[in-house]
């Protein structure tokens, strides 16, 4: 992670400030040259992964992510739905060399989406969008976080799938890794189970504290013998066990459904 100091920080006051996100250095490099390239423009910082980019939010604060998509550990993607879980979500710029991930970037309600290598045009185009946007966030019209995911995205051998919501029955924390079982069999992605029951909580409910699973595929609670209660799912063929705390809450909710 790339830092400016505390007189760096000062000069940037009146600048577009620009996080750049980007597990490559050359492109890290060709980024910050292209962007000196304009007098009101500071870069604030440099990340080589997602999860480096969230951490230095709270100090950098910048109003543009220049965001990669493939890069080890938390992709692209997943970084700029975390970005918008934000109060204030800065905007985000795709700079990638896949340009079939375009609709799911759009979907990650990116304001542009530039191909590798990303040319100085179609950089400042893509800036002078980030400034309409950060310009109009408080005023009537609605800002790019207010549509929800309708598709979260996981990583399989260098390439990305995108998992309908509609089509998960259960999401389950495994260590640093949420499983998610749906329709097509099972993924992993690299998200926390709390964020994902918080942007999702009329379509998910939790059933134990590293299990969540589709209200809508609950078909019965069964107590077994030892008095332990599990769900049945519609879609899924074992039954999960629920938590004692979780139990009360579950019932109360499916009264409602």
């Amino acid at each position: 992670m790339t830092l400016f100091g505390e007189k760096e920080h000062a000069m940037t006051a009146q600048a577009l400030r620009v996080l750049i996100v980007d597990d490559e250095p050359l492109a890290r490099l060709r980024l910050r040259g292209l962007l000196e390239a304009h007098t009101n423009v500071a870069v604030v910082g440099e990340a080589d992964n997602g999860h480096a980019a969230l951490s230095a939010m709270p100090t950098l604060q910048p109003d543009v992510v220049l965001l990669d998509i493939a890069m080890p550990g938390l992709n692209g993607l997943e970084t700029a739905h975390q970005l918008h879980l934000q109060p204030a979500p800065p905007a985000i710029i795709f700079c990638t060399a896949y340009d079939e991930h375009a609709l799911a970037a759009f979907e990650a309600q990116a304001l542009d989406y530039l191909v590798k290598p990303v040319r100085g045009e179609r950089l400042s185009a893509a800036l002078d969008k980030a400034r309409t946007y950060l310009a109009g966030r408080g005023q009537a019209q609605a800002a790019p976080s207010a549509a929800r995911r309708t598709h979260l995205c996981a990583r399989l051998r260098g390439s990305l799938r995108r998992i309908p919501i509609g089509d998960i029955y259960s999401l389950q924390a495994d260590e640093k890794y949420v499983v998610v079982r749906h329709a097509r069999g099972e993924d992993l992605i690299e998200e926390s189970l709390k964020s994902l029951e918080v942007e999702f909580a009329d379509v998910f409910i939790r059933i134990h504290r590293n299990c969540l699973v589709a209200r809508s595929e609950i078909t019965e609670l069964r107590r077994s013998p030892e008095g332990h209660t599990f769900a049945v799912l519609r879609h899924v063929e074992t039954p999960l066990e629920i938590s004692r705390r979780c139990l009360t809450p579950l019932r109360d909710a499916l009264h409602h459904l």
